[in-house]
């Protein structure tokens, strides 16, 4: 197996490049979605990559030695000679058990981990807002589909009155025994019961509302407070809002992605507003007050005399609140200096009259003179 392959992520990739990747099929392929055989074994095939690419120094020794370990090639492991080795039993508790997991997927740890409570998975949804529901925040209600924990047998996973008996397949350990046979012998490893999920106990009767699976599968509607000033592309956490843990384990969170539709009148940069307005040559020139529309109403601008097209002012303020904060930012305001395309015959004596009260020797063009 190559991780790197496995997991969809090159060997430049970050640490937090791998755990977005490992995150988007673990939650694609996650055996509680009910998918088939071929989604188990892609889940299954991305843990053990990220187990590997996960830890330094497992990721290290990968790209050392390879996929089939630079051991397998006779020349010993690290420098160590393991060739006087027939029968390597595997102790996953530490040391090269660590190395050997990596390689061999191997599960005793893991195992023993699965017998206790378990924590649910968390869910991920997209909520869409109007470019003035994240400014000014809003309320929306979304509805998931979640497992929550099965009320009829409180989450045991037995029909009320029955008993947990040990599970026959794994005699109560939670684990199933395998022996492989390697390039460094016969390597014994742990791997979790599939009867019994590594619980080691099995219900004598299964509940007959989560046939013994602990959850049920429910549709919920959930309400979503948005903070004013929220940001495209921001999430907000909800904790305890996910799938509910196993035998006792604690509930997972709710990771809501936020998308913004973008606004055709205001730009919004962090928390700041950009606009820009028109005004005339006069306007311009001898200056005037102009209304200007931001996200908090109108206001009144004064342009000064003899603003040039392109002047920047700042109203501030007048901007998106900060998240959980009074502040806000600013609005600026680009003012575009409007050039007469079109003169009435008493607009052009006007002008020629300017320009001689200018004494600008003028030779006025026809349009389209150059094209």
């Amino acid at each position: 197996m190559n991780p790197y392959k496995s997991l969809g992520v090159n060997k430049e990739a970050t640490a937090d490049e791998i755990k977005k990747a490992y995150r988007k099929l673990a939650l694609k392929y996650h055996p509680d979605k009910g998918g088939d055989k071929e989604d188990e074994n892609k889940f299954k095939e991305a843990t053990e990559a990220y187990e590997i690419l996960g830890d330094k120094q497992k990721r290290a020794q990968y790209d050392q030695f390879g996929s089939t370990g630079k051991q397998a090639e006779g020349g010993g492991f690290g420098g160590f000679d393991f060739s006087g080795f027939q029968n390597v039993n595997v102790d996953f508790g530490g040391g090269f058990g660590d190395i050997f997991d990596s390689f061999f997927g191997g599960g005793g740890r893991q195992a023993k981990q699965k017998q206790g409570p378990l924590r649910g998975g968390d869910i991920e949804i997209i909520v869409h807002l109007t470019f003035d529901e994240s400014v000014f925040g809003t309320t929306k209600e979304v509805e998931i589909s979640r497992y929550e924990k099965c009320e009829h047998c409180k989450g045991m996973g037995n029909e009320p009155g029955s008993k947990m008996v040990n599970c026959e397949t794994c005699q109560g350990t939670g684990q199933r025994i395998r022996i492989q046979r390697t390039p460094l012998g016969q390597i014994q490893t742990a791997a979790t019961c599939e009867v019994c999920n590594g619980a080691g106990k099995i219900p004598e009767k299964k509940c007959r509302e989560c046939k013994g699976e602990y959850r049920v599968l429910k549709n919920q509607k959930i309400k979503i407070k948005i903070p004013a000033g929220i940001h495209d592309k921001a999430a907000i956490r909800l904790s305890g809002k996910g799938e509910a843990g196993v035998r006792g384990g604690p509930t997972g969170d709710l990771f809501a992605h936020i998308s913004v539709t973008s606004s055709k009148e205001f730009i919004r940069e962090g928390n700041d507003i950009s606009t820009s307005q028109n005004i005339h040559l006069l306007q311009a020139v001898m200056g005037d007050e102009i209304k200007v529309k931001t996200i908090h109403g109108n206001i009144k601008l004064k342009i000064p005399a003899g603003t040039e097209s392109e002047k920047i002012f700042k109203l501030k303020g007048y901007g998106v609140p900060l998240v959980g904060s009074d502040l806000k930012g600013n609005h600026y305001v680009k003012i575009i200096v409007d050039i007469p395309k079109k003169l009435s015959k008493r607009e052009k004596e006007l002008y020629e009259e300017l320009a001689k009260e200018s004494k600008l020797n003028i030779k006025p063009q026809p349009k389209g003179i150059f094209g």
